[in-house]
């Protein structure tokens, strides 16, 4: 998920006058890379630099303070930063010629991984933050402007929710009626391809009262859906009342009690940590939509292994039994890794045989790529990229037709929709099924965050047509 692109437009045209901004007229442009947790650290941070006087801009050549949040889970990664940053610094050097400072942010998991090295590499940078820090930017700006080069990637001690100045009401209004909330960070599982416990640190769960406050501070601003994020979401088991840990079932029931907020979503989730409470909240929460993000990655038992899932093919389907039981209408989302080290054919047939008995809704499929410094990437036998192209081909053919087969067998039926927006074309506007599709309505079938009852007529390539029940 990628928000407020830079485009080489933006940095090629945009000249700056001669002004030097005062702090209550300076702003900030961020970009995000990645996956729902880097859109939701794109806000925090935009809430904490708001406290310290600065605006966010979509428009990069307003910018004062240019921030990329970024994401290190795919190949290339740092050097598509280290492009942007290319591309920045001759905007940067404009803007110096016209006596108009402009500051260069690196943060996100690059920013984690690659430390001092960009500084190094792209010497425009002003500053390098971590995931873990970026609570700790107004001090960090400080410094910068006293012309320091600051690196801040050590793991915070304290608590970086604490210390986060909280959205005020206009701007958790502006960002619409569904929110992302993070409950839990870091990951435990050492996943062999997967660079996440090296970037985010280990599991941390955030306590049940400072989730519970962010929850109804977004309702009272009219938020009608929030997402629970974490790398490892249903790992999360925070301090509740009376010091008890509680599991993410039992937090899901509590923010359902919160007035105004009427769905509940969580991502991304792990097969071994789907207990007996949180199954039970997908069979009696009606809050808690009826779709899960459920990664297994392989229908291969050897390639599992070799990525240390921790499970097999027959454990993860005989799960998806009992979540189906609990909740009949639950659709299914997945991840997979196509040509894992040491993949065979036969291996690659076992996940397309996975994926067919699963019959999924949706999913992200992708080439394995080595991530520096994780055991997969030292790995022996990896498998030729003409292999993994025409393996990725075959399977993203069948989950595609699997997941228009899904919208299909909705046309008829009569579904709640959450309206978000107004739509691309004139005269209509944009809601949310339960499962996450896009469903296009007459603009006059309700306004925005009303929950309304709709017939599905015809399907599109990615959503949803539908008329007022």
């Amino acid at each position: 998920m990628e928000l407020n692109t830079i485009e080489r437009d933006d940095i090629e045209s945009a000249a700056e006058s001669a002004v030097v901004p005062s702090a209550a007229t300076r702003k900030v442009f961020v970009k995000t890379y990645g996956c729902q947790m880097n859109v939701y650290d794109s806000q925090r941070m935009t809430d904490a630099l708001a406290a310290d006087g600065y605006a966010a801009t979509d428009a990069i050549g307003e910018a004062d303070l240019v921030l990329l949040n970024t994401c290190h889970i795919r190949e290339k990664a740092a050097e598509k930063v280290y492009s942007e940053l290319g591309r920045i610094r001759e905007m940067k050097a404009e803007r110096a010629l016209a006596g108009r400072e402009m500051l260069v942010g690196v943060a996100g998991c690059v920013a984690q991984a690659e430390g001092a090295e960009i500084i190094r590499r792209s010497p425009a940078v002003d500053l390098v933050i971590g995931p873990q820090t970026y609570h700790r930017l107004p001090h960090v700006l400080a410094r910068v402007r006293g012309g320091e080069k600051i690196v801040e990637t050590d793991y915070a001690i304290e608590d970086k929710f604490e210390h986060l100045p909280q959205p005020k009401r206009a701007e958790i209004i502006r960002r619409g009626v569904t929110a992302f909330l993070t409950v839990q960070e870091g990951c435990d599982k050492f996943c062999t391809f997967c660079v996440v416990p090296y970037t985010r640190g280990s599991e941390v769960s955030r306590p049940v009262a400072q989730i519970v406050a962010e929850a109804e501070r977004l309702a009272q601003a009219g938020v009608r859906e929030v997402t629970l994020l974490g790398q490892n979401v249903n790992a999360w088991h925070g301090e509740g009342e009376n010091a008890e840990e509680w599991g993410l079932g039992r937090l899901l029931f509590r923010l359902a009690e919160i007035p105004g907020l009427a769905r509940l979503r969580y991502t991304t989730s792990h097969p071994r940590d789907m207990d007996d409470e949180l199954i039970a909240a997908h069979r009696d929460l009606p809050a808690l939509m009826p779709y899960l993000h459920l990664p297994v990655q392989s229908g291969s038992d050897r390639i599992l292994k070799a990525m240390n899932r921790r499970h097999t093919a027959k454990d993860y389907l005989t799960l998806l039994d009992r979540i189906r039981a609990a909740r009949s209408d639950i659709a299914l989302s997945g991840d997979f890794i196509v040509g894992f080290p040491g993949e065979t054919e036969a291996d690659f047939e076992a996940t397309m045989d996975l994926v067919r008995q699963v019959n999924y809704a949706s999913a992200f499929s992708f080439k394995y790529s080595p991530r520096p410094g994780t055991p997969g990437a030292e790995m022996a036998d990896h498998v030729p990229e003409a292999v993994k192209d025409e393996r990725l081909q075959r399977l993203q053919a069948l989950l595609l037709k699997q997941q228009q087969d899904f919208g299909a067998s909705l046309v008829g039926s009569i579904i709640d929709t959450l309206i978000e927006k107004p739509g691309r074309q004139a005269g209509q506007k944009v809601g949310r099924s339960p499962w996450l599709q896009p469903v296009i309505v007459d603009e006059k079938s309700g306004e925005i965050g009303d929950i309304i009852q709709v017939r599905i007529t015809k399907t599109g390539y990615n959503s949803l047509f539908a008329e007022l029940a």
